[in-house]
């Protein structure tokens, strides 16, 4: 009698266990399972976000692109490129380039290159960036937009989907060879703040008047109703610019946008060129390269 109990017990037992483990391999296969297939990765894992590269806080070269205000135009004279005083590449000891702050004096000398240009817009950047790319750079930096905006007229400003399509291609341009390059870009500078400074100087306003961001700078002291729409129109499309400089930007995971840092600088009369009371001075380059390398060197981008 023992022996009968003890052999439908064990009967029993044994098919449990067979209905328990059918039970578990039927919800396996309808769910897919979690472990991997021999030679092959779970749902899970293929599933699994792409993480973003670590952004390399020290660079050992760097490739600076845009316009006047990388070729430190109106830095050290009147009217003209003092490139020694970049923001980006200048070895003016008062300046402090971001080269020089990255790279030290020595090697900023040889692993450092200005393809800026003044009066460049935004459409001239996807040049820049091949010849830049022809370096082999670890860092390019980017200025540009001021004059995509500062046009003989409001009217002739650069749309804004013009501009986003040039910034595109440059960011192309350099992709095509360089992969693994990175992008540090500069927010346009408020040009209405540089207009509503620099107005207080009547010798600035003068050389304004020689053809310096007319859309903005023309009639500096005229506050009738056209020429403050006309002002508000330029801020407005710079503000849309700097949207399209992070959007863009914020697509390619080695690009970093400054959050806005040089658009928010205050510029005063110290950090405006005096000879034209509108582009850096030498203090005011400076404050770029300073900007810079705390956007390049910092462990998280500027929001």
């Amino acid at each position: 009698m023992r022996n009968s109990r003890h052999r439908v017990r064990a009967a029993v037992a044994l098919a449990t266990a067979a209905l328990t483990g059918f039970a578990t391999l039927t919800a396996c296969d309808a769910s897919g399972g979690d472990s991997a297939a021999p030679g092959g990765s779970s749902a899970q894992d293929r599933a699994a976000p792409k993480r973003a590269p670590a952004w390399d806080t020290s660079p050992r070269s760097l490739a600076a692109v845009g316009d006047s205000i990388t070729r430190g135009f109106d830095a050290c004279s009147v009217l003209s490129d003092c490139p020694e005083a970049s923001w980006a590449t200048g070895s003016d000891d008062e300046v402090r380039s971001l080269a020089r702050r990255l790279l030290g004096k020595q090697r900023a000398e040889t692993h450092s290159w200005n393809y800026a240009k003044t009066g460049a817009r935004m459409a001239d950047l996807p040049g820049q960036m091949q010849r830049a790319a022809a370096r082999d750079p670890e860092l390019v930096t980017v200025m540009a937009g001021a004059n995509d905006a500062c046009r003989s007229s409001a009217d002739e400003m650069t749309s804004v989907a013009e501009f986003r399509a040039d910034f595109q291609d440059a960011l192309r341009a350099l992709r095509r060879t360089h992969p693994k390059t990175q992008v540090y870009v500069a927010s346009v500078p408020d040009l209405k703040r540089l207009w509503s400074t620099g107005r207080t100087n009547q010798l600035g306003k003068q050389v304004w008047k020689l053809g310096i961001c007319k859309s903005m700078l023309a009639d500096a002291d005229n506050m009738d109703r056209a020429a403050t729409d006309r002002r508000q129109s330029v801020q407005d499309r710079v503000v849309a610019y700097n949207k399209v400089l992070k959007d863009v930007c914020a697509r390619d995971q080695r690009c970093r946008y400054d959050g806005g840092a040089v658009f928010d600088f205050r510029f005063d009369g110290d950090q405006l060129s005096h000879w034209d009371w509108f582009h850096p001075s030498k203090d005011g380059q400076s404050r770029l390269a300073e900007m810079a390398h705390k956007g390049v060197t910092a462990a998280r981008p500027r929001s």
